[in-house]
């Protein structure tokens, strides 16, 4: 009978350990979120900004000198969340993309031929 009640209080303390261990991941898990989030830097487009897009299709080794960066296009619209229509200046053509695979298109360079 004493062995059963002591067996039984160590399940009781094996179960808590197990739930403290769950809140202490689910905490962790939260800062961690909160830090990274922090961290995330938030893209304002405005309509008629020019913007160069990301090409996440281009493979690794295919071009490896190649810019991932295509464009400039031109902002249309700014949606809620992030979405962004954007108009191609050659064709004309206008789709939706996620902000994060924008970035602002600076038109000031000056090409310098190298002799």
């Amino acid at each position: 009978m004493e062995d059963e009640l002591e067996r039984k209080s160590h399940l009781h303390e094996l179960e808590e350990i197990c739930l403290k261990a769950y809140e202490n991941s689910r905490i962790y898990k939260e800062k961690t979120k909160a830090f990274h989030d922090k961290l995330i830097l938030r893209k304002q487009f405005m309509i008629g900004q020019k913007v160069l897009l990301y090409n996440s299709r281009l493979k690794l080794m295919l071009g490896k000198l190649r810019s991932h960066w295509i464009g400039p296009f031109v902002v249309t619209n700014v949606f809620p969340y992030g979405a962004v229509e954007i108009q191609s200046l050659g064709t004309n053509k206008v789709f939706k993309v996620n902000g994060h695979r924008l970035k602002p298109f600076y038109e000031g360079f000056q090409k310098h031929s190298v002799d």
